[in-house]
């Protein structure tokens, strides 16, 4: 009976070490998840994204190196462990917005921005509403769910738990993924920008030439006919370059 109760207080002292790694590795992804292109949604229940997060940290906490002792302060490491998911899932998450912006600046240079703008779980224009579902679609397609799984194994090494990257140096990435996003939502949008813009010239001069025609009544209709057109000979190209800036944010997730 003495040489027992060494050994049960050793796997006691296993278990609780080995379930407050478990309990950080829930933060650090039940964060990500939150933030995660098609488990983040706000269409996709709060029970379903609990559940998917104890999921993928039943097989993200066998992967960790070493089993973390419980420190003598508690709420550091798991502040810490939450902003690391955070910030995991910010670097995709950007993605999505970029998808948001460009729709919507597509919508208000076609004028498609009051066209089903409600009916999605969030209020935005159609186009907004068509890339953000497709892109999702693109996203599960391409095995994004499986490789962000692997993305969050992987930040074990690059953020190890109870460490967090310099501030400066996030704040840098930061603003580098949001210039970035910008950047590629302008260049998604850049056909209906275009074609906006040629088509506008070209009503001024034929309101220039003939006064007394009513060109608005003839341009609206052609310039949402053209923007419907150009949205179906565009989207395939927008959802390629975007799918290629997807895999280049999964494998440098914190290249800035």
């Amino acid at each position: 009976m003495t040489e027992l109760m060494p050994l049960l207080s050793e796997i006691s002292g296993m278990t609780e070490a080995y379930l407050w790694q478990v309990a950080l590795v829930f933060l650090r992804v039940g964060a990500a998840v939150a933030l995660f292109p098609g488990l983040g949604e706000q269409m996709v229940p709060q029970r379903v994204k609990l559940a998917v997060s104890l999921g993928i940290t039943m097989l993200v906490a066998p992967a960790v190196a070493m089993p973390v002792a419980a420190p003598a302060g508690i709420l550091q490491p798991l502040t810490i462990e939450a902003a690391a998911g955070l910030v995991l899932g910010f670097s995709l998450r950007v993605l999505i917005l970029a998808l948001q912006t460009a729709g919507t600046i597509a919508a208000q240079s076609s004028n498609l921005a009051q066209m089903f703008a409600g009916a999605g779980a969030e209020p935005q224009p159609i186009v907004s509403n068509l890339l953000i579902l497709t892109g999702i679609a693109v996203f599960v397609a391409m095995g994004g769910l499986a490789q962000s799984v692997a993305l969050l194994i992987l930040s074990y090494e690059l953020i190890p738990i109870g460490a967090l990257p310099d501030a400066t140096m996030l704040a840098e990435w930061g603003l580098g993924r949001i210039s970035k996003s910008f950047a590629l939502a302008l260049s998604l949008a850049a056909p209906f920008v275009l074609a906006a813009l040629l088509y506008n010239l070209a009503l001024g001069a034929i309101n220039r030439a003939m006064p007394q025609l009513m060109v608005s009544f003839i341009g609206a209709p052609a310039l949402t006919l053209g923007a419907l057109i150009l949205l179906a000979l565009s989207g395939p190209m927008i959802l390629t370059v975007w799918q290629g800036a997807l895999q280049s944010a999964l494998a440098h997730p914190f290249k800035g």
